[in-house]
């Protein structure tokens, strides 16, 4: 990372604070599965990613982009919803750019989302996947480059990369509501493309659960800015032996919206069980 980021960060941050009163301690990337919490924020303000200086735009169907700040239950929370890919041609700074935005701001929690393919042959499609850990597969490492003391440390500790207190706020939430749920490990990949039966059989055996194409350079980022992280998967398609099936990017959809539901129910009450 060059010095020059480090000052992009600074400019987008002011940008963002001169626009928002109160700053939120919270924030949510707004992944497959989580775009209907919107309808329950409580929006105070909107900011168009094409209205904020050096914010990427994302280019992905389904993925629209604008930061939301508002009420989310007893939580005032920061939304982004849409996110950007690694496969759509950014690099990992640019990836990353939110999550280091966020620790400016002074975000301390974050929420992410994604749709994934379920490996572990106890998994049905629909099923909702907490992140228990995640291996990272992607081709350039987020933190590759000079170090900055001020974002984070050089070699971060990644052995709580996902908040196991949020983890068993999550499962209570769902043990609570008769929610099913799983938990596992998050293959993160490159993408675009979705995975042959043998990536899958080989992602399974390394210890994957579940496959996807973004999350991991997020998180990385966020625990190298001392944000702890909660992750989540909805399981869209399955590759386990013997059940891999073709797959298209709307047949992902579709699945992700049919258990958007239960993801938003759980999401909501996690986020405003936990303190801050």
């Amino acid at each position: 990372m060059e010095k020059e980021m480090l000052d992009l960060i600074k400019q987008t941050a002011a940008f963002i604070s001169g626009k928002i009163k109160d700053m939120p301690k919270t924030a949510i990337i707004l992944g497959t599965g989580l775009g209907e919490l919107v309808n329950h924020i409580d929006i105070a303000d909107e900011l168009a990613y094409d209205d904020i200086p050096n914010f990427p735009v994302s280019t992905v169907e389904g993925h629209s982009g604008k930061l939301i700040f508002g009420q989310l239950g007893n939580k005032r929370i920061m939304a982004m919803k849409g996110r950007f890919h690694f496969y759509e041609g950014y690099n990992m700074q640019l990836v990353t750019f939110p999550v280091r935005v966020m620790k400016e701001l002074g975000i301390t929690t974050l929420f992410v989302s994604n749709a994934a393919g379920g490996m572990n042959p106890d998994f049905k499609i629909g099923d909702l996947m907490i992140i228990t850990d995640h291996i990272n597969l992607f081709p350039e490492h987020p933190l590759r480059g000079k170090n900055f003391d001020e974002l984070g440390p050089r070699f971060p500790d990644m052995s709580e990369a996902y908040s196991t207190e949020l983890i068993a706020d999550a499962k209570k939430v769902a043990a609570e509501n008769g929610i099913r749920l799983v938990e596992g490990v998050y293959v993160g990949t490159q993408g675009p493309t979705f995975e042959t039966p043998a990536e899958y059989r080989y992602f399974h055996r390394i210890g994957g659960d579940a496959v996807g194409m973004s999350t991991v350079p997020e998180v990385i980022v966020a625990r190298h800015s001392g944000i702890r992280c909660f992750g989540m998967s909805v399981i869209t398609d399955l590759g386990v032996e013997g059940i891999v099936e073709k797959v298209s990017h709307e047949e992902v959809q579709k699945a992700a919206a049919a258990a958007e539901p239960k993801m938003t129910f759980i999401m909501k009450e996690l986020i405003n069980k936990f303190e801050e």
